[in-house]
């Protein structure tokens, strides 16, 4: 062999040896970009995953929220309109009990709100139509204990059922319904209490 083929040999030898550290570099670094491309398309990929699972989840309590809100909603309106039934057959009750009881009780609820003065006492049409004979007299003993005096008035009152009592400038209205209204709310509490156990 020459001198020539040995340098050429030679030259060769390193280019093939620069060609491989070349190449094993390129592979190198290319792997470590794959690599690196791997691992932030992983994370990527979980906080995508767990972002549409943290969506998935806020979704899925807002409309167990949204359904427990409807049913309460249902619910309490199932309750308001037991309660107004209740109190709707208090009144069909209370109007109609039988004459004497029905006066025995005005007696008992205007005896209650008498006091010292003149008192009126309005009834309704159809009350002043059926009033017992001694319903004044029982009412003024009533009044003279308390140092007033009681009247029932001729011209009937504006009401279906109850009374309307005025002393002076002061009156008192006590039909069933003004009464019931005025109580409205001791009145839903106990009759939440009766149909549900529970105050409303």
């Amino acid at each position: 062999m020459s001198g020539l083929d040995e340098i050429l040999n030679k030259i060769e030898s390193q280019q093939k040896e620069n060609e491989d550290r070349m190449i094993s570099a390129a592979e190198s670094k290319a792997a470590a970009i794959l690599k690196d491309a791997e691992a932030k398309a992983e994370k990527a990929y979980q906080e995508s995953v767990a972002k549409a699972e943290s969506k998935h989840q806020q979704n899925y309590i807002n409309s167990c929220n949204s359904v427990d809100a409807a049913n309460k909603r249902r619910l309490l309106a199932c309750r308001i309109e037991l309660i107004s039934k209740v109190i709707e057959n208090v009144l069909a009750k209370l109007r109609g009990l039988p004459d004497a009881e029905y006066f025995d009780m005005l007696e008992r609820l205007i005896t209650d709100r008498i006091r010292e003065g003149k008192g009126v006492l309005e009834l309704s049409a159809a009350d002043l139509k059926r009033l017992p004979a001694d319903f004044e007299e029982k009412l003024g003993k009533a009044a003279s204990g308390k140092n007033g005096s009681i009247e029932i008035s001729k011209e009937p009152a504006n009401i279906s059922d109850g009374f309307i009592l005025t002393y002076g400038l002061v009156s008192e209205n006590c039909s069933f319904e003004a009464i019931l209204e005025s109580e409205k709310d001791g009145i839903r509490d106990i009759a939440a209490r009766e149909l549900f156990g529970q105050v409303s």
